[in-house]
């Protein structure tokens, strides 16, 4: 029983069952029926088809990234992305995301080090992207001082990312060689676990070496932020609220700067909070824009789930199959023997 207590899992889903009630506690049946009769099912398919291709721009990045190490097909790389993405959505806090690390790198033979930097520079195009949007959105509409804030925050962060990254690139073999002076001797172990991971790490980010791939992979982040932000907006179409479409692009913003580190399983009720509140400063009543909340959720999460059923099925897998790997390997870096040595594809001199 001790050990149930002290499972992330557990506190993340109380409290986003906690958060949930809170925000529907004040939802009347009346209102929900007024709801479902003036809702526009047209710009509800609309918005799934949006959300749809979301998940294929998000996978077809991650597809170019890999492209330097490996070539995927376009089926597999929407299907297992689409997984991973599960993955973080049923694991609270950033387990899912190891989670991610682990699958990837056992069902397309890449190490864990490269995975686990092509995840970083996922999140890296992403920050660029919320810049992007940021800047014109801010053109439209003042955001509050704590979101200016944090704004500042995410891009300085952003910058700090990519000369951290580009040093990483340009220093790699000085890196180890400060490692070999002064850890193979004393540390094996940790030397070569760091060797093997920073070499690793070095090819997942030399995309940034390539002005044509980086060109790329800011399209395909770029794009697949606009479309998320037209999920909003046909879905503002479908409540009936007329708001114009930089409203959609503020309520995308504020719920992604909320939700930076998730706490709850798939965000559950920190993301009703976040864009109930957001709409609450556009004059939207409560209850819309927690029923709004709440539509939104789940146009999010549906396409991630079709996508990853159908792999887990060509697959013949269970998600908590999935799980249980990612608990058996729960670290980025592969394990080292009790000598100091670990096992390569190909054989490397220490």
């Amino acid at each position: 029983m001790a050990v149930f207590w002290k499972k992330k899992k557990f506190w993340g889903t109380l409290i986003g069952l906690l958060l949930l009630a809170y925000c529907v506690k004040d939802i009347r049946a009346s209102e929900l029926r007024l709801l479902l009769e003036r809702v526009n099912v047209w710009y509800i398919v609309a918005a799934f088809v949006s959300a749809t291709l979301f998940v294929v721009l998000k996978a077809l990045r991650w597809k170019l990234v890999v492209s330097q190490q490996k070539r995927v097909p376009f089926k597999r790389v929407v299907t297992l992305y689409s997984v991973g993405q599960v993955l973080g959505i049923v694991m609270p806090a950033l387990t899912g995301q190891v989670g991610r690390v682990v699958w990837f790198s056992r069902k397309e033979g890449l190490r864990k080090a490269y995975v686990f930097s092509t995840l970083v520079m996922e999140i890296l195009f992403d920050a660029i992207s919320l810049i992007v949007f940021m800047f014109f959105a801010s053109l439209a509409f003042a955001f509050p001082d704590r979101y200016r804030y944090l704004s500042f925050v995410v891009a300085g962060v952003t910058v700090g990312a990519i000369i951290a990254l580009y040093l990483v690139l340009h220093y790699k073999a000085r890196l180890e060689e400060i490692s070999r002076n002064s850890l193979r001797d004393r540390w094996p172990g940790l030397y070569i676990t760091f060797k093997k991971f920073i070499r690793s790490f070095s090819k997942g980010i030399e995309l940034l070496r390539s002005s044509q791939d980086m060109a790329g992979t800011l399209f395909l982040s770029l794009a697949s932020w606009a479309v998320h932000m037209l999920v909003i907006w046909f879905l503002f179409k479908s409540f009936g609220f007329t708001l114009p479409l930089a409203t959609a692009a503020v309520v995308m913003i504020v719920n992604t700067i909320v939700l930076l580190v998730p706490i709850t399983p798939g965000n559950a009720g920190t993301f009703e909070v976040a864009v109930s509140t957001s709409l609450a400063a556009f004059s939207v009543g409560r209850s819309d824009a927690v029923l709004f909340a709440l539509a939104l959720h789940l146009m999010d999460l549906l396409p991630s789930f079709v996508f990853g059923y159908l792999f887990l099925h060509m697959e013949k897998l269970t998600l908590k199959e999935i799980q249980e790997v990612r608990e058996e390997e729960a670290m980025i870096i592969d394990r080292i023997d009790e000598d100091g040595a670990y096992i390569e594809e190909e054989e490397e001199k220490v």
